[in-house]
């Protein structure tokens, strides 16, 4: 198979005629397994690659010499199992046995980047000179390098650089859309992927991301579109099918109009500030020292914190414990759950979920810190399950545990699908939310 067939058999794949081709690829699967289709080994590791059948592909390519589209697929393999040396020898092969060497170098360059040599990746980029800065590819990948490097706004400058160059460049469009949408830019991100998906391959991160933008504006036909474009490919994704399951719920949902009026009555009353209303001077100047404005602010405190207050004593606190109750309200009534600073995870002694916070860092296995310590970038969440940590300022895995279900479904636009799947991330590493 030479490279051209080879993009032709991708576009394919993902376009409108994924059906027939997933058909044809799949009979020539079972003609090799039944030893009839000898001589198609390369054609039926690359069609296994394009169903996302990494394992079939791996043991249909890996034998195969010489041949640099079936290198270069094997390459790609590797990417997407995260095997980042075995992908980097592999692309280095596919440019020695004939692939285009400037595309195999920047396949490559992701490889190098992934195992976080960036001056060599950088250093290799250059290499493909004047040839490679013509592509959308070159700003793409250096718009990673310089991500990596925590140079966010000279990524984007590159990102948008390769859009300029190519409109079609799902990754870079893909990256685009993600810093937008995690900065609340919802209208922008949608446009970047809608714009990235306009033109075959369609990439599965972006449909699903663009379909819960989508779902967060009301527009649920727009998102049951996207996920099932994805089951289309892939009928067994588990996102997909739970956030399906999530938008054929909504026809079951209703709006309590008396509930919605409650809700913003309470919001209001709690923004009103305690100026308002008629307090001794000496409870009026306590809480302004303990940089207490409003009743709201009241409800997030407890009684000893006021009590701690200079100059505020019991008197002062039956005065506002009696304007608070004026008010259906009541002080500390939202307070958030005390998180012990030296709390930490505690596994079961099978290893099993979290379930509890009791024992101390010094109590943990290396293995269990290290656990802790990962960012919950690691779980590849969704863009809005991403904006939910982003507000609550969640960045580790350990933060994440010690939060309650109802404290992540009271951020915006955080929902129960958003909720399940922290939970089936969290379940497949043995870890568990608070109290869940």
């Amino acid at each position: 198979m030479t490279a051209d067939e080879f993009g032709q058999l991708r576009r394919a794949v993902s376009s409108d005629q994924v059906v027939g081709a997933r058909q044809d690829i799949e009979t020539l699967l079972r003609e090799i397994e039944e030893g009839s289709g000898s001589g198609h080994g390369v054609r039926a590791g690359i069609g296994a690659y394009l169903l996302g059948q990494h394992a079939i592909a791996e043991r249909l390519l890996s034998d195969i010499a010489g041949d640099g589209v079936a290198l270069y697929v094997l390459g790609m393999v590797y990417l997407s199992t995260e095997n980042w040396k075995e992908a980097e020898a592999k692309f280095g092969a596919a440019a020695k046995a004939g692939y285009e060497n400037v595309e195999a170098t920047m396949k490559r360059v992701s490889a190098i980047r992934m195992q976080g040599r960036l001056e060599e990746a950088e250093s290799a980029l250059k290499q493909t000179g004047m040839e490679g800065t013509r592509r959308a590819e070159y700003s793409y990948q250096m718009g990673c390098i310089l991500a990596d490097r925590g140079d966010t706004y000279g990524a984007i400058e590159y990102f948008e650089r390769a859009v300029d160059m190519d409109p079609h460049h799902a990754q870079a469009l893909f990256r685009l859309a993600g810093e937008n949408a995690l900065y609340g830019n919802d209208n922008e991100a949608i446009r970047l992927y809608e714009q990235g998906l306009s033109k075959a391959p369609y990439y599965i991160g972006a449909l699903l991301n663009l379909g819960l933008l989508y779902e967060d504006k009301g527009n649920y036909s727009a998102a049951a579109f996207c996920f099932r474009r994805v089951l289309q490919h892939d009928p067994n994704h588990p996102r997909a099918l739970m956030y399906m399951k999530d938008i054929e719920a909504t026809s079951e949902m209703y709006y309590d109009d008396d509930m919605a009026k409650n809700e913003a009555r309470l919001e209001q009353l709690l923004s009103r500030p305690v100026t308002d209303f008629e307090l001794s001077v000496r409870s009026r100047n306590c809480l302004a020292s303990m940089n207490i404005q409003s009743l709201g602010d009241l409800t997030r405190v407890t009684e000893p914190d006021l009590l701690q207050g200079k100059n505020f004593g019991e008197t002062s606190l039956v005065e506002i414990r009696e304007l608070m109750q004026a008010h259906g309200l009541r002080i500390g009534q939202n307070l958030q759950p005390s998180k012990p600073k030296d709390a930490a995870w505690q596994g079961t002694a099978t290893g099993g979920p979290v379930g509890s916070y009791a024992i101390l860092p010094a109590d943990l296995s290396p293995q269990e810190q290290a656990m802790l310590a990962r960012s919950v970038t690691d779980l590849n969440l969704s863009v809005r399950a991403r904006k939910c940590m982003a507000r609550l300022g969640i960045t580790s895995l350990g933060e994440l545990i010690q939060r309650t279900p109802d404290e992540l479904l009271a951020t915006k636009n955080f929902g129960v699908t958003s909720l399940n799947e922290i939970r089936q991330q969290l379940g497949e590493i043995s870890l568990k939310l608070r109290n869940d």
